[in-house]
């Protein structure tokens, strides 16, 4: 990815400090150094200790963010009988079935999240290419093949997240918004960062968390102190 360079990006920059810090201080920081007219989304990084080429050694899984993400996801259901009702109910903008299909097959991407019951997988596995590369297609892992429709519905709204390493071992999830009071910020991170912990493979050797890093979509990354692990995994 390339480096960001501009005035506002290389003034934030310099007013982080090559220094571990501790999370309330960095999400301090990253607050009094914004500079973007946007609502910023917020992100947490961390680089892990596996190897992701090894099946036993993937971090992957999900939580629902304490405090949510500031913005509600727009909701597509693909689903059959009663279970469209159930996926009404509980919120989803769009709900439907083989024509929800279709509709995605003609270019149509306007969502955030897709849920699929198990029964409608066949005909929604043939989006892979275009929900693949979004990092949208229906996952049991994820919680989002399911016929509990209601219930995955209102944990996305909630703010569930979905985290899993990378090629790079990296392990990237947002958090919330710059606009956030920074306690929930902080507390949201810390979920987060216990839930990997938690997620840790049995395979994995050696020092799990080798960096944590916050940034906000156009403000500088900012590293956090290892010790915040030790809190979060207590």
């Amino acid at each position: 990815m390339a480096r960001r360079s501009g005035k506002n990006i290389d003034n934030a920059r310099k007013a982080v400090e090559a220094r571990p810090y501790d999370l309330n201080e960095a999400v301090s920081t990253l607050q009094k150094v914004k500079f973007a007219k946007f609502d910023e989304t917020v992100e947490l990084v961390m680089r892990l200790g596996v190897d992701p080429k090894q099946a036993d050694q993937m971090v992957r899984g999900t939580m629902v963010l304490p405090h949510g993400l500031g913005k509600s996801k727009k909701v597509l259901v693909i689903a059959s009988g009663e279970k469209l009702r159930d996926a009404e109910e509980a919120g989803a903008e769009y709900v439907g079935g083989e024509e929800m299909v279709k509709k995605i097959q003609e270019g149509w991407t306007d969502f955030d999240a897709v849920i699929a019951t198990p029964d409608m997988m066949k005909s929604v596995g043939r989006l892979g290419k275009v929900l693949g590369p979004r990092g949208l297609m229906p996952n049991p892992k994820a919680g989002t093949v399911t016929f509990e429709v209601k219930q995955a519905v209102q944990e996305i709204k909630a703010g569930k997240v979905e985290f899993r390493t990378d090629k790079t071992a990296l392990v990237h999830a947002p958090i919330g918004k710059i606009s956030f009071p920074p306690d929930r910020l902080v507390n949201n991170a810390q979920a987060l960062i216990s839930a990997v912990m938690k997620a840790k493979p049995v395979a994995a050797k050696g020092k799990y968390v080798k960096s944590i890093t916050i940034s906000s979509s156009m403000g500088p990354g900012i590293p956090i102190g290892l010790g915040v692990t030790e809190a979060a995994h207590a």
